[in-house]
């Protein structure tokens, strides 16, 4: 049915063209807060896509495994106001850069940066392997990682099933690349999209028991270890997740931190 069912046609004009007028404005509302992406009230301008690579981001959200992804590439992210935060749904993070390039999402983040800031020498293949990967995370180890309620909310891991076919077939890929996802390139962006998520989920249940894939587990704990990831996310968090995978002991039941 169509929102207004009684209107004239010249009434139905003046929404149309009433509606186009705003959207061209960016006359957004605030959207109401998600517990994986941080949403905030914001001001759009044209100058917030004209100040060079730049981050709209928080630690509490997927923020940091994007600042994770600039370190291991050398790249620097300006840190952008929230109060300008350009994302269409108000969330974090968000990526802007030179020529109103606008990027949202923190898988298409990534792959934004392999593209147009990673290493010029890498073959067409390694890049397909890498833009794979990310989308990889995103799409499938993401709803392994965490259980959500239909509005959005975490309440589980898919990681507490040990005979998980996925998990393990991972495991096996470590095992034989040692412990990197695409050998011929070495710990790369695809990396830190996998660990990513898998560190997320042990900050968020503490509780997990990684030992049903070992080869997972030391390639958490290296990719923790790494001094790129301690910069994103903190060396507190960075300590607790390497003393964790480095222990035989179970775990207990304690977060960490917050929600993603």
């Amino acid at each position: 049915m169509p929102p207004f069912p009684n209107a004239t046609p010249s009434i139905m004009i003046f929404f149309c063209i009433t509606h186009l007028l705003l959207a061209s404005a960016f006359a957004f509302t605030t959207s109401p807060n998600l517990p994986h992406r941080h949403t905030h009230t914001q001001t759009n301008s044209k100058t917030a896509l004209s100040m060079g690579l730049t981050l709209y981001g928080h630690p509490g959200t997927r923020s940091p495994l994007c600042n994770w992804a600039a370190n291991e590439l050398g790249v620097t992210l300006q840190a952008g106001d929230l109060h300008q935060n350009p994302h269409p749904f108000h969330q974090l993070p968000c990526l802007t850069d030179d020529n109103d390039v606008l990027v949202f999402e923190s898988g298409a983040i990534l792959a934004y940066l392999v593209q147009h800031y990673g290493d010029d020498k890498l073959s067409k293949a390694d890049k397909a392997s890498i833009l794979a990967w990310i989308v990889w995370a995103n799409a499938s180890l993401d709803g392994i990682c965490f259980k959500e309620t239909p509005d959005g909310k975490v309440y589980d891991t898919a990681l507490r099933n040990a005979s998980n076919q996925k998990m393990a077939r991972l495991d096996s890929i470590l095992q034989e690349q040692k412990y990197c996802l695409v050998p011929s390139v070495g710990f790369s962006v695809a990396d830190v999209a996998v660990a990513s998520y898998l560190l997320y989920a042990l900050q968020f249940f503490p509780d997990l028991d990684m030992s049903p894939w070992p080869a997972v587990k030391e390639y958490m704990k290296q990719s923790a270890s790494r001094s790129a990831y301690g910069a994103a996310f903190g060396a507190a968090v960075q300590s607790k997740l390497v003393s964790a995978l480095s222990s035989d002991v179970p775990p207990t039941k304690k977060k960490l931190f917050g929600v993603l």
